[in-house]
């Protein structure tokens, strides 16, 4: 069963090689699924620092630095978020570029979220470089948001490495 392209997974792990850079990832609403991908490239130890799953406010701010009184204001899920995400995972695992997203894969009518969507940033060398909202479909499984999700982050950091790419 392929979820994944590996096509463009590996167009991301070639601009990474060529620009020496590597890759560290922080995500929530994805549950580990960008890390599982970035594991499927090939030579995916030369880009991939690895990452964290952190699908709680409570280990955002333990393992990421994010602050739990300004976050518990959006749930956690936001652009100021996500970049506080990005830029700690790439600190914290030496990384040139970080990677982070949060959001909801699924509606969540008990706490009044009807749509499907997160927001995703990038850091590079301690800035970040892009930062946005995606949107998911409310029709869709958690599972098959979750790989929508994914596969709008990589595709995203595909688009940023092209005009970067020092080859």
């Amino acid at each position: 069963m392929d979820i994944f392209n590996l096509k463009t997974i590996n167009e991301v792990c070639q601009l990474l090689k060529d620009n020496k850079q590597t890759v560290a990832v922080a995500e929530s609403c994805t549950a580990g699924l960008i890390q599982n991908a970035f594991s499927q490239a090939n030579e995916a130890m030369t880009i991939f620092q690895g990452g964290m799953t952190v699908y709680n406010l409570g280990q955002k701010a333990k393992h990421l630095h994010v602050n739990p009184i300004f976050a518990q204001a959006s749930d956690s899920v936001s652009n100021e978020v996500a970049e506080k995400m990005a830029l700690e995972v790439a600190a914290a695992f030496n990384a040139e570029i970080g990677l982070a997203i949060t959001g909801y894969a699924q509606p969540s009518k008990t706490i009044g979220i009807t749509e499907c969507y997160a927001y995703i940033a990038i850091a590079q060398e301690a800035e970040i470089v892009l930062s946005k909202r995606v949107s998911g479909d409310e029709e869709k499984s958690l599972f098959e948001n979750q790989c929508i999700f994914t596969k709008k982050v990589i595709e995203e950091l595909l688009t940023f490495l092209q005009p970067h790419s020092k080859a």
